[in-house]
C-alpha cells in the first residue's frame, strides 16, 4: 500500500525533503554543466554543492516561514522581502532601468547633498562601477556581422541581442557579467582612471530616501560604492515590504491576487532596485488593498490619501486619478470624518501641492545645468503631438492599439528584464499562467455570506485600471514620442503591474460566477503564497543564469 506523506513523522518528511533538496541541487548543477559547458569556466565541485546548498538554504527559509511567520500577511512579507534579496543579487548593477542616474541621485542624497549641481562629481570608486556596469549591459555588449561557419564553411548573419554572454569563435573566452565585476574589482591596481562622472538630470529627493539610508549604512560598515548600491538595494526591498505587508493586512477580500502580483518576479526585480518604483508599486498596491475594505474610518483614508499623495511626487499628474476611488466608497460604507468629497479634494489639493513644490524645489536648488533638452531630442514636442492627437483620433487609436498587439498586451513581457534587452521566455509564457492562477484561488467562497467588495466597488476599479492604462499610454506617446510616430515609445510591462492586480477580481468574480470554485479562501490563502514563492525563486534562478551562466551566444568571425 502507498505511503501516506502526511502519516510520517515530521522529522521524516523532513528529512526527506532535504534529500530531495540535495539530490535536485546535483541535477540542476548537472544540466548546468552539460547543457552550457560551465565546466570550462567553474570547477564542477563548486557548481554542484553550490547549487546543493541554494535549495537546502531555501529549504530552510521555506520551513523557518512555515514554523515562526502567524498569520498570511506576516508569511507574504517574509517571502516578498527573501525572494526580494535573491533578485537584489541576481540582478547585476545597473540593470534595472534607469539605475544609474537612480544611483547616483541616491548617493547624493546619502552624503547629505539634498540639492543638485551638475559640476558636483563623485569618489572614483564610483567612476569605476559606472565605467564596469553600462546600463542595459545587454544591449551595450550587443554586436552584429556576418560571420563564417567553421563546420560549414558557409556565411551567416549573427546578432547577439537578447544574450547576456558572448563567446567569440567556438573555443574563444566567454564574455559575461563576471567580466565587470572583474574589472570593478581590480580597480586598485589599473593605471587608467575613468572620466568623472556628475550628478545626473534627477531632481527628486523623498522617493529615493530608503536607498539613501541604505547607502549611508554601507559606507558606515566601511563598504565602497559597490557596497552601497546593494545597501541601497536592501533598504529600498525593506520600504517596499513593509508597504506590501500593509496591504495584505489591509487587505479584506482577493488576497491570494495581491499576494502573487507582489511575488511576482518582475515586481521584486524592481523593488529590490535603486528606482523609485519600489515604493511606488508598493503604493498602488496599499491603496488596490483599502479599496477592498467593506468601511472606511478616519485612519484607511487617511493611509489611501498619503499613499495618494506619494505617488503624484514619483509620477505626477497622471496619478491624480487614483483620487477617484474614494467616490466608490458608498454612504453607508463611510464612517471617517469628514464627507467624500472634502476628502477627494483635499487628496487632490495635497497632490498638486506636492507636484508643485517638487518642481519648485527641483528648480530653486538646480546649480550649474546647461539647458535640459527634451527626452527623445528636437523629434518630441509634447505640444504638437497633443495638437496631432486631436486631429487625428483615429489613428492614434490604432497607433495606440499597433503598440500593445506588439508587446503582446504587456502581459506576455513579466519576465523582460534589464532596459527592455533580457527577454526570460520561460517567465515571459508562465506569467500571465500565474496570475490566472491568483484569479482562481480569488474567486475562492468566501469566509462570509455577505460577499464584499460589491460589483460596484470591483468594477469601479477595473474601469479606473482601463483609464489608467490609456492615460499612461498617451502620457509616453505625447511626452517621449516623435511626433506622429506610429508607434509608442518607452512603455514597460512593470509601468500595468496595478492595471493587472486592479482588474484580477474583476476576473474572480467572472470566475466565481462560472465555473464556480469549491476552494475555501483560508484554503486559497494558505496555497498562493508558496506557490508564488517557488516561482519567484526560479525566476531569481533564470535571471542569475542569463547574466552568469548561459545560454551562451557564439559568434564566428
Amino acid at each position: 500500500m502507498p505511503i501516506k506523506l502526511q502519516k510520517l513523522p515530521a522529522a521524516v518528511r523532513w528529512g526527506l525533503a532535504v534529500l530531495c533538496a540535495a539530490v535536485c541541487g546535483v541535477l540542476w548543477a548537472y544540466y548546468w554543466r552539460v547543457f552550457f559547458g560551465l565546466d570550462n569556466r567553474v570547477s564542477p565541485l563548486v557548481v554542484t554543492l553550490g547549487c546543493a546548498a541554494f535549495l537546502e538554504v531555501c529549504l530552510l527559509a521555506g520551513y523557518c516561514v512555515r514554523r515562526f511567520a502567524k498569520g498570511f500577511a506576516a508569511k507574504g512579507a517574509v517571502c516578498i522581502f527573501l525572494c526580494g534579496l535573491l533578485f537584489a543579487f541576481a540582478n547585476p548593477p545597473l540593470q534595472t532601468p534607469d539605475e544609474a542616474d537612480h544611483y547616483l541621485r541616491t548617493y547624493a542624497i546619502s552624503t547629505g547633498h539634498f540639492d543638485f549641481d551638475a559640476s558636483r562629481t563623485y569618489p572614483d570608486d564610483v567612476d569605476y562601477l559606472l565605467e564596469a556596469f553600462p546600463g542595459a549591459w545587454v544591449n551595450a555588449h550587443t554586436s552584429s556581422g556576418v560571420g563564417t561557419d567553421p563546420d560549414t564553411g558557409a556565411e551567416k548573419a549573427y546578432n547577439t541581442a537578447g544574450y547576456a554572454l558572448k563567446q567569440y569563435g567556438k573555443d574563444g573566452a566567454v564574455q559575461s557579467m563576471a567580466d565587470s565585476f572583474a574589472l570593478y574589482l581590480a580597480h586598485d591596481v589599473r593605471d587608467s582612471v575613468p572620466d568623472p562622472v556628475s550628478e545626473p538630470v534627477s531632481f527628486l529627493v523623498i522617493p529615493f530616501l530608503p536607498g539613501a539610508v541604505g547607502m549611508a549604512l554601507a559606507r558606515l560598515l566601511g563598504f565602497g560604492a559597490l557596497g552601497c548600491l546593494y545597501g541601497g538595494r536592501i533598504v529600498n526591498l525593506l520600504a517596499y515590504t513593509l508597504l506590501c505587508a500593509l496591504a495584505l493586512a489591509k487587505a479584506e477580500r482577493y488576497r491570494p491576487a495581491f499576494a502573487a502580483i507582489m511575488l511576482l518576479p518582475m515586481s521584486l526585480f524592481m523593488g529590490s532596485s535603486l528606482s523609485y518604483d519600489a515604493t511606488l508599486l508598493g503604493c498602488y498596491y496599499l491603496m488596490l488593498a483599502l479599496l477592498t475594505r467593506r468601511e472606511w474610518d478616519t485612519r484607511t483614508v487617511g493611509i489611501y490619501t498619503a499613499a495618494c499623495i506619494f505617488v503624484n511626487i514619483a509620477k505626477p499628474y497622471l496619478n491624480l486619478l487614483w483620487v477617484l476611488p474614494i467616490f466608490l466608497v458608498a454612504k453607508r460604507e463611510w464612517h471617517a470624518k469628514g464627507r467624500r468629497p472634502l476628502w477627494a479634494l483635499g487628496g487632490f489639493g495635497g497632490a498638486m501641492a506636492v507636484t508643485l513644490l517638487t518642481e519648485w524645489y527641483g528648480t530653486a536648488f538646480r546649480y550649474n545645468y546647461p539647458m535640459i533638452e527634451r527626452q527623445g531630442g528636437s523629434t518630441v514636442n509634447s505640444g504638437e503631438q497633443l495638437a496631432f492627437v486631436l486631429r487625428n483620433p483615429l489613428r492614434t487609436i490604432a497607433a495606440f492599439w499597433g503598440t500593445l498587439g506588439e508587446n503582446d498586451f504587456f502581459i506576455g513581457q513579466l519576465g523582460l528584464f534589464g532596459w527592455k534587452d533580457l527577454p526570460i521566455s520561460f517567465l515571459n509564457l508562465t506569467g500571465p499562467l500565474v496570475l490566472l492562477l491568483a484569479a482562481l484561488l480569488a474567486a475562492a467562497q468566501p469566509k462570509r455570506a455577505d460577499a464584499f467588495p460589491t460589483r460596484r466597488r470591483v468594477g469601479g476599479v477595473a474601469l479606473l485600471a482601463l483609464v489608467y492604462a490609456a492615460g499612461a499610454m498617451a502620457a509616453m506617446y505625447i511626452t517621449y514620442t516623435p511626433v506622429g510616430m506610429v508607434r509608442i515609445v518607452g512603455l514597460q510591462a512593470r509601468y500595468f503591474l496595478c492595471v493587472w492586480l486592479a482588474l484580477l477580481p474583476a476576473l474572480a468574480v467572472l470566475l466565481r460566477k462560472t465555473i464556480c470554485p469549491a476552494i475555501t479562501e483560508e484554503k486559497a490563502e494558505a496555497a498562493i503564497t508558496p506557490l508564488c514563492a517557488c516561482y519567484a525563486v526560479f525566476g531569481a534562478v533564470l535571471l542569475f543564469q542569463h547574466y552568469f551562466v548561459g545560454p551562451v551566444y557564439v559568434v564566428y568571425a
